[in-house]
């Protein structure tokens, strides 16, 4: 389970004028629905963010966004929403925060990447399937003991099933020196980061890599013959229309007033400010989540053959095909065969964010942060949005609490194992069973049969089985579509 959050009382407070006390600017066009309509939205996922879990008949919550961000010391939060195709509104949160402010898009960088690769795919320049070592020139995949003889596909490497290392890049602080982008690849000095080698055969399993994506980076620079924010911005950024995006590391000097500083889960600023990322496929780009909102429409309306500024049709639905660990060229997909969506999160230091759009009914949303641990909140905001347009994904789970003897509650009274490094205790406190997963706060569990429980601080399901003497031997946890089974000890 995630660290647990504590859950905020109801809260009616109007926030229209402390919102625009903090500097807010706001953004609404190309609705079709009216405009006091599109307004109702924006109040209820600024003064009505729905807790994880929610209990039938029980007084709804409300949890405010300004509340929110102070709890969770975000000092910046920006906002854009898409809705039947277009970008219904967009608005910025925070001293100075406009829809124009500009964050660290983390990971959300690599989707865009993978469409400039795609967009050689389409040019005849790459290869979905051939060995990358054919166009590398200024660096080749090295031989591995891991995985002798293996070649690497570019599919591969955009479906995080290449195999190679190191999951992501902690960037560069504004006084250290920056490596280059084959130093990064060989894990040479001043890389901060481990040689991106193969640990395991390609194609043989999922593994999310940045150390693939900065494999990606440097063939899309050998095939396209210039740099990479020139040539992300020339394919993919100005096609789209994002206007106000840049793969230049660090961020130019004309640029730099405009972008929201980071800062740390506690509140305190990141020494130096934003850290540099030569890593520019994997966490480089600089936008904001209107920009990231064109994007999101750009891959609806070229699935669906309206627009193809960047990517042909059938290459679109390649890229939202699904794969090992439900990932398409670039994107998570998720949803019901009806409407499946596509997503991506984005974690750099002192940045957080999210984004998702739906295939075919025309919605999704962006969500940025400027701060570590922003990605909850950003989670908390899109299950907002979520209620509030009806989407069939993100919104809170739905619990029945029922009352269980306390005899039977003291049955499950114990500590589970769930792998040698973590466990999970559980305590009765008068009628109140508890829950403390290892270094975790303790949280109340509550019961939905007699032997199915449930958090309220998260959506999470525990189940205690019993042997058929009536011994409970084991849990299993639920979450995420995961299940884990804990021994009780």
């Amino acid at each position: 389970m995630p660290p647990h959050g504590n859950l905020v009382p109801e809260d009616h407070t109007n926030l229209s004028s402390r919102l625009i006390a903090l500097g807010t600017l706001l953004y609404i066009g190309g609705a079709l629905l009216p405009a006091q309509t599109t307004q109702q939205r924006i109040e209820k996922v600024e003064t009505c963010l729905p807790p994880n879990v929610i209990v039938k008949g029980a007084p709804p919550e409300c949890r405010a966004l300004s509340k929110r961000m102070a709890e969770m010391h975000v000092n910046a939060l920006s906002i854009a929403v898409v809705h039947n195709g277009v970008l219904e509104w967009a608005k910025g949160y925070g001293p100075n925060v406009t829809t124009q402010s500009l964050f660290q898009a983390g990971s959300i960088s690599k989707p865009l990447a993978a469409m400039a690769a795609l967009h050689l795919v389409q040019e005849g320049k790459l290869a979905l399937d051939s060995d990358v070592n054919t166009a590398l020139t200024s660096w080749k995949v090295p031989t591995s003991e891991a995985a002798p003889g293996a070649t690497v596909t570019l599919r591969e490497l955009l479906t995080h099933t290449a195999g190679f290392t190191v999951h992501g890049f902690p960037g560069y602080a504004s006084s250290a020196p920056v490596p280059t982008l084959t130093q990064v690849l060989d894990g040479k000095p001043p890389a901060n980061t481990a040689p991106i080698r193969l640990e395991s055969v390609p194609a043989a399993k999922w593994n999310y890599s940045g150390g693939g994506y900065t494999v990606m980076q440097q063939l899309v620079i050998d095939a396209a013959k210039e740099p990479f924010p020139k040539y992300l911005h020339d394919t993919v950024l100005a096609p789209i229309g994002m206007t106000h995006s840049t793969y230049e590391q660090p961020l130019p000097a004309n640029l730099q007033s405009a972008a929201a500083l980071p800062y740390k889960g506690d509140g305190a600023p990141v020494e130096g400010g934003p850290h540099t990322y030569p890593e520019m496929a994997a966490a480089g780009l600089w936008t904001t989540p209107s920009d990231l909102a064109h994007y999101v429409i750009e891959v609806q309306q070229s699935l669906n053959g309206k627009a193809n500024h960047v990517l042909s049709q059938p290459l679109t639905q390649q890229m939202l095909t699904p794969g090992k660990g439900d990932w398409g060229l670039g994107l998570k997909i998720g949803g019901g065969p009806a409407q499946p969506y596509f997503s991506h999160g984005g974690v750099n230091a002192g940045y957080e964010s999210l984004l998702i759009g739906y295939e075919h009914s025309g919605g999704g949303a962006v969500v940025m942060t400027d701060a570590q641990g922003g990605s909850e909140l950003a989670g908390e905001v899109m299950s907002g949005i979520a209620v509030a347009y009806d989407w069939p994904d993100f919104q809170p789970a739905v619990r029945t609490e029922i009352k269980v003897d306390r005899a039977v509650l003291a049955r499950y009274v114990g500590t589970y194992e769930l792998s040698p490094n973590f466990k999970i205790a559980f305590t009765l406190e008068g009628d109140q069973l508890m829950t403390q997963a290892a270094g975790q706060p303790k949280a109340p569990i509550f019961a939905e049969s007699q032997t199915r429980f449930f958090l309220k601080v998260v959506d999470a399901e525990v189940e205690f089985v019993s042997d058929d003497k009536g011994n409970v031997t084991h849990m299993i946890l639920h979450q995420n579509g995961a299940e884990v089974k804990g021994i009780k000890k």
